[in-house]
């Protein structure tokens, strides 16, 4: 291993429409490709131990379905299985790639994925494997955000790493799409993320993040390298703690 990586063990979050098309749905292979390529390198070069939890709004997200007066626990569930669609996806490319890999799914569905057992994901990262880690906590009402905040303090991960795309690469004073005259934190405390109503992750998961003191760092995705450099320790994006 070239260097020591500033966290032996990390949860990287990814929204689902970070692996969309430029529509904004279905998957993109080269999105995928890419993704897939960064955590293989960040594995093999760094030893850092990875999870990976990944959204499913490229397919449906749930809020949608109750906006159109669909029952919200019904909605919430398909969306969870749009998660294990996008984890079976990531898992592919990652094979593809030359990693190995596991996907672990909180609503049980044997023929595809192994339930989701803490002791048993931790165990796949002491071997070397990608766990990816899908269909969010298997409960309605909760996001993908608050997912992987849980499951990084469940498997002692040191950091969870969000994944932006669009060209955002870290937290705002707002909008930077909206308002050009909007500028980057380098740092910010979860308290003044919830304070300033900043949109980094849900309101559950930051409050959660900050009761267990696990940083989050927001990054440009999609821009090549920012993972292993993330780890290396340099300054990318913004660090929420």
């Amino acid at each position: 291993m070239s260097t020591r990586p500033a966290w032996s063990r990390i949860v990287l979050k990814l929204s689902g429409e970070a692996l969309a098309e430029p529509s904004g749905f279905g998957l993109d292979s080269s999105v995928l490709s890419q993704v897939a390529e960064e955590v293989r390198e960040a594995r093999e070069e760094l030893g850092t131990d990875i999870a990976i939890v990944v959204g499913g709004g490229n397919f449906w997200r749930g809020l949608k379905g109750a906006g159109q007066g669909m029952d919200q626990a019904q909605a919430d569930y398909m969306g969870m299985l749009a998660t294990v669609m996008n984890g079976l996806a990531l898992q592919d490319a990652l094979e593809r790639a030359g990693q190995h890999s596991r996907v672990m799914s909180a609503i049980e569905m044997p023929k595809i994925a192994e339930p989701y057992i803490r002791r048993r994901a931790e165990r796949h990262l002491e071997k070397g494997r990608v766990v990816i880690l899908a269909g969010g906590t298997g409960n309605p009402f909760f996001t993908t955000d608050t997912a992987a905040a849980l499951r990084a303090a469940e498997i002692d991960a040191q950091v969870i790493l969000k994944g932006t795309h669009s060209g955002v690469d870290g937290v705002y004073t707002a909008d930077p799409k909206i308002d050009k005259t909007a500028t980057r934190y380098d740092r910010i405390s979860h308290m003044d993320v919830i304070t300033k109503g900043l949109k980094v992750m849900d309101s559950t998961a930051i409050t959660f993040c900050m009761d267990k003191n696990l940083p989050i760092v927001v990054f440009d995705l999609l821009a090549r390298g920012n993972v292993k450099s993330i780890l290396r320790g340099e300054q990318i994006g913004t660090l929420v703690g």
